[in-house]
């Protein structure tokens, strides 16, 4: 064996001891390290070394060279990208992920299969999804809607008598796919998987929202007279958390055929609030959906599921043919369900998580993530500096800076932003809303408390007294 192996091996317990100390002490100081790195530039790459240097020196290098340009993205500031942070229990199934090394493919080869069964149980308890759904973990919100629109690929290739997923799609004419405001990755997903982000039919919203206009989409429906389609349906846009009518969209499903995908991202976790769980209605009978895990779940990187109401459709497209896998059963193994046939145990955070916090730990993180990002809006409304540019319906407020008689352009608020996140105390993201240029402040982290909507307000202010003071 390897002389850096084998000390490594007779050593592992103060390895890792040296990894926890690092990573408590990560922890403990997250609320005072930057929310944007210092020095992103200044990084040598250095030159593989012949003969190692062995785990510790590894950690001695990583922290004086690499240590200072992590960030708190997994902080209570960091209004970025919807992203969530970790919570602890999250944090400890995680460690465990690593530690087992589990490959999570085959139903019988470990228990790893029982506990993904599990965690997807205990989620469609959460968003009050029917046991009739199956469900599996991806990587993301990009590779959950790649799932659910590779099903509905499928599903349309079968109304037309073909089996795509053996012929190909040359055989078809373009499969049309139908949506308001679509996230950018429903549009990475179709050229993914070949229908081509030109065949994405947008529909007009209704007047000073992002939700679809349902009386066009049936115009548009009446108009391609029966053809089989695609409707992606949010369940939250990125830069409002805007909801479309699922309900209507589900009346005009009697009339007209299509598949239905909901891409619930984040929006979806509306559904663990009565207070808010109206805005998903609807969702529970979509023929696949897409939530996010290291959204608002809150576990660590990477993390999302599918669900659907087609698993052999589902089963169709992902089938692993291998001898070493097996015979296809009644219950396929999760290698014939996803894209991926590696797959690391990324279920057991969020079983971790769950049953550390169950339903009323969710709901209260989502509606404590709301009623902040709610102070946040009345502030930006009693500003003379900054000005809403969407009513704030869930927990991503929609901005900008206060230029005058004129909307400010986008440069500007790059500029503006530039200010703002090299503070390093508070993070934010550009966007654009209805041709406007703005900012975001997506709230969805469970450490995050009025203290830090303080902090991020004073941020903002500063930023703006010495852009346009």
């Amino acid at each position: 064996m390897n002389k850096y192996l084998k000390n490594d091996l007779d050593n592992i317990d103060c390895l890792l001891e040296k990894v926890k100390s690092n990573a408590s002490e990560f922890l403990k100081d997250i609320d005072k390290i930057a929310t944007f790195p210092k020095n992103s530039k200044n990084y040598e790459p250095t030159k593989l070394n012949k003969e190692g240097l062995g785990g510790e020196k590894a950690l001695e290098e990583f922290m004086q060279r690499f240590y200072k340009g992590i960030v708190s993205s997994a902080g209570s500031k960091y209004f970025g990208f919807v992203t969530g942070g970790s919570t602890p229990a999250a944090l400890m199934g995680d460690w465990l992920v690593s530690t087992f090394d589990q490959s999570a493919t085959g139903r019988d080869n470990s228990s790893a299969s029982k506990i993904e069964e599990e965690a997807i149980n205990l989620l469609k308890e959460l968003f009050g999804l029917p046991q009739t759904y199956s469900g599996t973990f991806v990587t993301g919100a990009t590779m959950a809607n790649f799932v659910g629109l590779a099903i509905g690929r499928q599903w349309v290739a079968n109304e037309l008598g073909f089996n795509i997923s053996q012929k190909g799609m040359y055989s078809i004419p373009p499969i049309k796919i139908i949506s308001s405001a679509p996230h950018s990755s429903i549009l990475k997903a179709l050229s993914m998987l070949g229908m081509g982000r030109d065949n994405m039919h947008y529909m007009p919203s209704m007047d000073g929202r992002e939700a679809v206009d349902i009386e066009a989409l049936e115009n548009y429906l009446k108009e391609i007279n029966g053809e089989p389609c695609i409707v992606v349906a949010n369940a939250g846009t990125v830069n409002t958390v805007d909801f479309d009518d699922i309900k209507q969209i589900l009346e005009l499903k009697k009339k007209y055929n299509f598949f239905l995908h909901v891409d619930g991202a984040f929006g979806g976790f509306a559904a663990c609030s009565p207070k808010y769980k109206m805005l998903v209605e609807g969702m529970d009978e979509a023929d696949s959906i897409t939530i996010d895990a290291h959204k608002w779940l809150n576990v660590p990187y990477d993390s999302a599921m599918q669900f659907t109401r087609h698993p052999k459709l589902q089963l169709q497209v992902f089938q692993n043919n291998a001898v070493y896998l097996g015979e296809l059963s009644e219950n396929p193994d999760f290698v014939h369900l996803t894209p991926e046939n590696s797959r690391r145990l990324r279920a057991l955070p969020a079983w971790f998580t769950l049953k550390a916090y169950g339903q009323d730990g969710y709901q209260e993180l989502v509606e404590r993530n709301c009623a902040l990002a709610e102070l946040l809006s009345k502030k930006i409304e009693k500003s003379k500096n900054f000005k809403l540019l969407s009513v704030t319906r869930l927990n991503v407020v929609c901005f900008t800076i206060n230029v005058g008689e004129n909307n400010a352009a986008l440069e500007q608020i790059q500029q503006f932003l530039k200010l703002v996140n090299e503070d390093g105390r508070a993070f934010f993201t550009q966007t654009v809303y209805k041709g406007m240029p703005g900012i975001r402040a997506a709230i969805s982290n469970w450490r995050t408390e009025e203290k830090d909507i303080e902090i991020a307000w004073e941020v903002l202010n500063k930023a703006y007294k010495r852009y346009l003071g």
